[in-house]
C-alpha cells in the first residue's frame, strides 16, 4: 500500500525518466564500485579522501603529524632557495611544536623542537652535495672557443 507522498515521488521520478533526465549519467551501465567487497563502516570516509585527494596523514593525531613533519624536514628544506627561507620554515614548525607542548592533546608522544642551526647545516651540506662542481677545463669544453677577430678585419 502506497501513501500519498510515495505516489507523488514515484510520479516525479516517472516524469523525469520520460523527459530523459536520467539518460547519459556518468557510470550508467557500470557496476557499482565495491559491491563485491565486504561491508566497511568507513567506506564513505575512504572514498571521500580518494576523490578529494586528501592525504591520510591528516587523520593522525597532532603529535604524530608533528613527528612525521620533523622526519620529512630534510626533504622539505632541500627545495628552499635561501638560508633565510630555511630558518623561517623551521621557526614556523617549532612554533607549532611549542604550541602543542603547552597544551598537549592526543597520545603522549615525545616531540621536541628542531635545532635551527642543525637544520641549516644539513641544508647547506645537501646543497653542496647536489650542486655540480664545474672545474676550469670543463668550463672551457662547455663553451666552444671562438677565434678572436681583430677589429681591423671585417
Amino acid at each position: 500500500m502506497t501513501t500519498g507522498w510515495e505516489a507523488a515521488v514515484e510520479a516525479q521520478i516517472r516524469s523525469a525518466q520520460e523527459r530523459g533526465e536520467f539518460d547519459n549519467l556518468p557510470g550508467a551501465g557500470k557496476p557499482i564500485p565495491g559491491r563485491d567487497m565486504p561491508y566497511d563502516e568507513g567506506w564513505w570516509i575512504r572514498s571521500f579522501m580518494e576523490r578529494e585527494q586528501i592525504p591520510s596523514d591528516l587523520l593522525l593525531p597532532t603529535p604524530l603529524q608533528l613527528r612525521r613533519r620533523i622526519e620529512q624536514l630534510p626533504a622539505e628544506l632541500r627545495d628552499l632557495p635561501t638560508e633565510e627561507a630555511v630558518r623561517s620554515y623551521v621557526a614556523a614548525l617549532n612554533t607549532e611544536v611549542v604550541a602543542w607542548l603547552r597544551t598537549p592533546t592526543g597520545p603522549r608522544v615525545v616531540v621536541r623542537p628542531v635545532n635551527v642551526e642543525e637544520a641549516v647545516r644539513r641544508w647547506r651540506a645537501d646543497r653542496e652535495r647536489n650542486t655540480p662542481v664545474v672545474t676550469a677545463p670543463e668550463q672551457q669544453r662547455a663553451t666552444p672557443a671562438r677565434p678572436r677577430r681583430r677589429w681591423w678585419r671585417r
